[in-house]
This record gives structure tokens, sequence and C-alpha cells, in this order.
């Protein structure tokens, strides 16, 4: 299995590598009043990716810190309902099917 996570990775590079070597040509970028950058196509790429990515993360932070506020209030009472939850599904016996018996 390892291998094969190599093999896919190895090709996820290879790939990713022949993308940045077939895109290098120069592009400009036109911001306001103006301004212009220019660079190759891949960073342009690569820094759209990479700062799409940093909104995402940066979007879910307030989620994350209200699920962990939740968690660390009352870790006892989190741990009242799983056993509450263990109890209920030992009480109820789980139901047999006979074929002809």
């Amino acid at each position: 299995m390892r291998i094969l996570v190599w093999a896919f990775r190895a090709f996820l590079f290879f790939a990713l590598f022949a993308f940045a070597l077939n895109n290098s040509h120069e592009v400009v970028v036109r911001w306001f009043f103006g301004h212009e950058w220019r660079s190759p196509l891949v960073i342009v790429v690569l820094l759209a990716f990479g700062m799409g990515c940093a909104l995402g993360v940066l979007a879910m932070v307030p989620a994350w810190w209200h699920h962990r506020r939740i968690a660390s209030r009352s870790p006892a009472a989190a741990g009242a309902t799983a056993a509450t939850m263990n109890s209920v599904d030992e009480a109820q016996p789980p139901s047999v099917i006979r074929d002809g018996i």
C-alpha cells in the first residue's frame, strides 16, 4: 500500500512539474490605479491557489473556536452524554432472525 501511495505522490509531483514547465510564459496582473505585476503564469496560479486555501481556513476559524468552546465548557457533560448513549444501546437487545427453528 505504501508503494502505491508513493507512486501516486510521484505522479502528482511530475504532473504539476510538467504543468509548471508548460506554463512558464509571462503574464501581466493589472491592479488598480495602473499598477502591473509581471510573473510566470504558474506563479500566479500557485499564489491564487494558496490564497484560496488560506481564505478557506480563515473562514473556518470561528466555527472551530465555537466547537472548541462548547467542548471545553463541560467535559463531564460530554462524557455523561456518551455514557447515556451507551446505556441506551445496551438496554435494547439485538433482534435475532430465526430460520425455521
